[in-house]
């Protein structure tokens, strides 16, 4: 695909609110960070991270694209703070992850929209992800403790089921969105706690916000084209 069709592809099948709900929200981002004097890295990880969410619930393969430049943003900011839970999670599992998900996305795209066909998992995988994942949680939970992590429960569940939801990110299922939802929640109160504590990122606090809201949102619009199709 040329460069001119792949950016007409991307900019097309938006609605008429996103496109204006979509930027404004970036753009509060910014405006928000900017009074209050945030960290520069923190706002590029939140621009970037925002911008990924968004793509991936429309769809669109350029989400990777940001999601690398978000990854390494956020591990960065991780290490900071101190949260090596989340660190080991962007740099080492979430980065070769971006990668995988280009060429996994570019075997299942509608040739009409341009866009993933989206799937979802049955009854049997939903117990088997559901049960791995909350196996690791308890192990990783353990190891953050010996690690003197500053928040060892919330961020063994956010990296271990942020993995999760990764996979099913490239899997193309639907189920993501239910653990974005959760992830992206607790993500709020761990950067909170952090933000209290003295940490100069509010930006990223903002970013998981709208990533909870962004989630339940795709999570409804994902389940009206399943069922449609």
């Amino acid at each position: 695909m040329k460069l001119r069709e792949f950016i007409k592809s991307e900019l097309s099948g938006w609605g008429k609110y996103e496109r204006i709900i979509f930027p404004l929200v970036i753009l509060l981002i910014i405006a928000i960070s900017f009074i209050l004097n945030d960290s520069k890295i923190a706002l590029v990880s939140a621009i970037c991270g925002i911008s990924y969410t968004i793509l991936a619930g429309k769809g669109k393969i350029s989400c990777y694209l940001f999601g690398l430049m978000g990854t390494m943003c956020y591990a960065y900011i991780s290490w900071k703070n101190q949260l090596f839970g989340n660190l080991l999670l962007y740099l080492i599992y979430y980065f070769p992850m971006q990668i995988l998900g280009i060429f996994k996305w570019k075997k299942h795209l509608n040739k009409n929209t341009g866009e993933i066909i989206k799937t979802k998992l049955n009854t049997k995988e939903r117990i088997l992800y559901f049960a791995i994942s909350a196996i690791i949680t308890t192990l990783f939970t353990l190891i953050l403790y010996k690690l003197n992590d500053a928040n060892p429960i919330i961020d063994a569940i956010t990296t271990t089921f942020s993995i999760t939801g990764l996979i099913l990110t490239i899997k193309r299922t639907i189920e993501q969105w239910y653990l974005w939802a959760v992830v992206n929640t607790l993500s709020v109160i761990m950067w909170l706690e952090a933000y209290i504590n003295g940490s100069n990122c509010f930006a990223t606090i903002l970013m998981w916000g709208v990533y909870t809201i962004l989630a339940i949102y795709f999570l409804h619009n994902w389940k009206k084209e399943i069922s449609e199709n």
